[in-house]
This record gives C-alpha cells, sequence and structure tokens, in this order.
C-alpha cells in the first residue's frame, strides 16, 4: 500500500535547492500523436485502419499488414502486469536522483505489450489500469495503476512526478473577486493546499466574500492587480519563491467586436487585465518557479490559465474578448516552452460562458464556477496540458477538430 504523504518540513535557507532534470526526451514525429492524448487525458493508440491491429510504439507502418493508415484512436486501457523490475542504479540523471524506479510490462488487452512506469500498488500477474502520462520532459509515457482505487494512491512518489496534485503545496489564485477564482480558492482547500494566496485587485474596495476568505486556515489575502506591473511585482517579491501553483483567473468581459465598439478604451482595460497581466506574472513569478521544478514533494509543479474556448475560434458577439483570449493562448504556449527546463506544466482550462453577469443574457448551457474549480483540481491531479469544461467548451472542441472553417462561419 502506497504511504500517506507527510507534510513536508519547513526548509532551510541555507540548503541548496536541488536543480531541474529531465528524463530522455527526443521521440519521433508520430509519436506526438501520443503526446496529445496525454495532454487530453486520454488513452488512444494506433489502429491500422485496415486489419483493425493496434501498434506500439508509435510507428509509420502497421506490425501485420504493413498499411501506412494508422489513425490515432482511444484504446481500451486495461491490461495484465506480467512482469516488473526495480532501477537502482539508472544511467539517466533525472532517474538517478529519484532512485529506485519501479517499470514492468504490461500486456494490453488490446494486444501490444508496454513498457510502463508502475505505482507501488501494482502487483505482478494482476489487472491493471493504463493511462498516458506527460512526463517531465514534456513528452508521453505510459504509467500503470491498479484497477480498484485504495487509499492514499494519489500520494505514490513516481505518480505525483507525472502530475502536479494540490496536496500540501503553495498555490496562488490570482483574482479572489471573480466567481470562479472564489470557487477555485475552495475547491483547492478541498483537495489539500498548503496555503492559497488569493490576489484582491483594487484592495480598498470590500467585497462580499472578503470575510468569509479571511476566515478560512490556509488563506492569505494579497493585494495584486494584474495590469499594474508594479503591484505583480511587488507580490512576487514576497511570495514567488514559495508558490508551487499558480492559478490565473483573471478576468474582464465586455460585448462587441470591432465596429460596435467605439474607441480604444475597452480595449486597452482589456488587454492590460488579460493578455499583459499574464505577462506580468510570467516575468515575476516564471523564474523562480522554473527554479524550484525538483524542489521535494512540494516543488513547483504547474501554471493554470483559465481562457475562454473562443480563443480557439473567434465568437461574433464578443468579438474583441475572443482576440485577447486568443492572445493570451499563444502567449502561454511560449510560456509552456519557457518552464519546461524546470519541468513545469502549463495547463490551459478552456471554458463555455460562464454562469456571471456578463453572460446573463444568454440562454443555456453555461458554465458554474464551481464545475471549472473542481475541473481545474481534476486537471492538476491528473497531470494534464489541455482541459475543456462545459458542453460548449466540447462541442467547440468537436467541431473544430472536424473542420475549423465551418465553426468560423457558424460563429460568426
Amino acid at each position: 500500500m502506497t504511504e500517506p504523504l507527510s507534510p513536508p518540513r519547513k526548509r532551510s535557507p541555507l540548503n541548496r535547492t536541488r536543480l531541474p532534470s529531465q528524463p530522455p526526451a527526443p521521440r519521433s514525429r508520430t509519436s506526438h500523436g501520443l503526446t496529445r492524448a496525454a495532454a487530453e487525458g486520454r488513452f488512444a493508440l494506433q489502429r491500422c485502419a485496415n486489419c483493425g491491429e493496434y501498434a506500439y510504439p508509435a510507428r509509420d507502418a502497421c506490425p501485420s499488414c504493413l498499411s501506412s493508415d494508422l489513425p490515432f484512436v482511444d484504446a481500451p486501457s486495461g491490461g495484465e502486469l506480467v512482469s516488473e523490475t526495480l532501477v537502482r542504479v539508472p544511467a539517466d540523471v533525472y532517474f538517478r536522483e529519484r532512485a529506485p524506479w519501479r517499470i514492468g510490462l504490461v500486456k494490453l488487452d488490446c494486444g501490444p505489450v508496454m513498457v510502463s512506469h508502475l505505482h507501488s500498488d501494482c502487483i505482478d500477474g494482476e489487472r491493471v489500469r493504463m493511462s498516458l502520462q506527460l512526463d517531465k520532459s514534456g513528452q508521453a509515457v505510459a504509467f500503470a495503476r491498479p484497477q480498484q482505487n485504495a487509499p492514499a494512491m494519489q500520494d505514490d512518489r513516481q505518480w505525483r512526478e507525472m502530475t502536479a496534485d494540490p496536496k500540501y503545496r503553495r498555490v496562488l489564485v490570482t483574482n479572489g473577486r471573480s466567481a470562479v477564482g472564489l470557487a477555485t480558492v475552495d475547491a483547492l482547500l478541498k483537495a489539500g493546499a498548503r496555503t492559497v494566496h488569493v490576489g484582491v485587485p483594487e484592495n480598498w474596495k470590500p467585497f462580499p466574500e472578503e470575510e468569509r476568505l479571511r476566515a478560512l486556515p490556509g488563506v492569505k489575502l494579497v493585494p495584486l492587480d494584474l495590469g499594474d506591473e508594479r503591484s505583480v511585482r511587488d507580490v512576487a517579491a514576497d511570495i514567488a519563491g514559495k508558490t508551487d501553483i499558480l492559478v490565473n483567473t483573471a478576468e474582464f468581459v465586455r460585448p462587441g467586436g470591432l465596429i460596435d465598439r467605439q474607441g480604444a478604451s475597452f480595449f486597452q482595460m482589456e488587454l492590460a487585465e488579460t493578455y499583459m497581466g499574464l505577462v506580468h506574472l510570467a516575468q515575476s513569478f516564471g523564474p523562480a518557479m522554473r527554479m524550484r521544478g525538483a524542489d521535494g514533494v512540494d516543488s513547483a509543479a504547474a501554471w493554470v490559465n483559465v481562457l475562454s474556448v473562443y480563443a480557439l475560434a473567434n465568437w461574433t458577439p464578443f468579438g474583441a474578448h475572443s482576440a485577447a483570449q486568443a492572445g493570451c493562448l499563444s502567449l502561454s504556449h511560449c510560456l509552456r516552452s519557457e518552464l519546461h527546463p524546470g519541468g513545469v506544466k502549463v495547463m490551459n482550462v478552456f471554458t463555455g460562458p460562464i454562469d456571471g453577469e456578463w453572460f446573463q443574457t444568454l440562454p443555456p448551457p453555461k458554465v458554474a464556477p464551481r464545475a471549472v474549480a473542481e475541473a481545474i483540481v481534476s486537471g492538476l491531479r491528473s497531470g494534464l496540458e489541455e482541459v475543456f469544461v462545459g458542453d460548449v467548451a466540447q462541442d467547440v472542441r468537436r467541431r473544430l477538430a472536424a473542420s475549423p472553417k465551418a465553426l468560423e462561419r457558424e460563429l460568426s
């Protein structure tokens, strides 16, 4: 059984912080189909369109009939652990620092045999369930867990290397005034976060949930205005070195596109709060988080951006908002690349219209803030990079994959 994780001790500032290292990263272009599936939390393998055989590892021709038509499809995730070993002296630096490391061979129900990282509760000869995870290099690897859940399963040492579980970690939620920000604070505390710093823009102005937040154990309010570079830097000077997860809940929603809006003031305000806010956060918190990517059980682990799904395809009634979100999405890809050397994940959470004041005139379906918060925690626990919340977001995702041009016409 997995040993429950103990609260980490306070570190001495005189001790050396272990520098991040990465497992082997080179992959073929074809294998990035596995990476996409892992980023979205799916277990997918190549399946020959000609003979129906599943193939692993990723390849360009079917090993049974040599057909080149090998699309990635969702596959059955069950299997049997046929052998396992404990590697005590790995050749690679990343695994040597974390030895001993458990790996094994799993015979999948759908055919292939996979070399897999093993959860400590997996037993030789028993059934396991497989998943594709993103390791610290950002590449997809196979991971085997027991079929049945057990207490403290999330605390497995190797599993935590693949995920960003909030348990015993210190988190910054950037906007505590928004409904999503408030729900996220509650969800993180429930998930076992050690400390949650909550940013409050215009902290001189009271808001309804302020007293409740101040009364919650483990919650600390900090004055944080994302559009003000100095405000972000002042907060970072205090807590950047002890922020393990950053959840960017910046919110500025106004209707209108280009022609219907008069003047540039709303554009400037929206970009200052969202796009420039992300720039300020990245410059102030990014270097410290990248440096702490291997700092024990409560190392820097993840950066979360809550974005509109219309960052992927412009929605004319909120066209300017969609464009600002698209800029933030592009920045998040840059941020992911720059945090990659530290092993810090960047997770984008795409939502449809959120049930709040700026979307109150829209018909259902809309997304409840609580659903967004639960999706954030679930994505962190699973180590995902892309999360789609709600019926609208899932629908846009499917239609974008089917025909981007058709979706553009339909949204306009």
